[in-house]
């Protein structure tokens, strides 16, 4: 029960590494509250929780609503211990598609800015929210979903390994100015997980991926969901500004 006692917000968590991670979370004796803008999926996953688990249909990119769910759950529990910033999405596109001497196709810059708003900004959003109550309680953790490609690049993905890549950055920044309240910042680098999105490819790219990685399958959300919870913990007290792979051992694009 290395979470005994603690409240913990799950951003994205209707589904995916972030069900996986309120289930890991709950089983070890915290609190959780997820939010998801899929409100039907959020409340199954919810009921299936139990009665530790709570959700609530937030857009991260919404200011006001990320501030009205942090406000309502510490009101709840007195205290919020645990953030993590797993809502994410993509958009997949290369910058420029070239063919016969013209340009047959470029990512749209919705695309790009709606990554950038849910990955990047959600981020923001949420932890900004979470820390004042963090510093009058006398510390806490973040943990923020990064991406091995924000660590290596990947071909078709500007918007998302751009957030990605900010994610890290903010990471280490926050790491820096938090340090000082006790509160520790880290982020988890997750390479191919076999998340439904992932599943739903082609069998032929998902053969791929597990041809480029060492390990030679897709990673399973709890095996992420495991990092979070070590992290979260105790254990790793003396851990902040780090970027921690679970990837199998992929370089991607190699």
């Amino acid at each position: 029960m290395r979470l005994q006692g603690k409240v913990a917000l799950i951003t994205g968590g209707a589904a995916g590494i972030g069900k996986a991670t309120a289930e890991r979370f709950i089983a070890e004796g915290a609190k959780v509250s997820i939010c998801d803008v899929a409100e039907e999926a959020g409340k199954e996953t919810a009921k299936a929780l139990g009665p530790q688990a709570s959700f609530y249909k937030v857009n991260v990119t919404d200011r006001k609503a990320v501030q009205a769910w942090v406000d309502d759950v510490a009101a709840k529990f007195g205290r919020i211990d645990i953030l993590v910033n797993n809502a994410g999405i993509l958009r997949d596109s290369q910058l420029v598609k070239w063919k016969d001497g013209a340009v047959v196709g470029q990512m749209a810059e919705a695309d790009f800015d709606l990554v950038i708003a849910v990955n990047l900004k959600g981020t923001f959003n949420c932890t900004q929210a979470v820390v004042p109550y963090m510093i009058r309680q006398g510390g806490g953790v973040i943990l923020n979903a990064a991406s091995v490609v924000g660590l290596d690049g990947n071909f078709g993905q500007t918007n998302y390994v751009a957030s990605k890549a900010g994610i890290i950055g903010m990471t280490k920044v926050w790491a820096r100015e938090l340090g000082r309240y006790n509160i520790r910042v880290n982020a988890v680098a997750p390479g191919f997980i076999a998340t439904d999105i992932l599943k739903s490819m082609p069998e032929k790219i998902l053969e791929a991926m597990k041809a480029r990685t060492p390990l030679g399958r897709l990673g399973q959300p709890h095996e992420v969901a495991n990092v979070y919870l070590f992290l979260a913990s105790e254990e790793a007290s003396f851990i902040t500004g780090a970027v921690l792979r679970v990837d199998g051992g992929i370089v991607v694009g190699t």
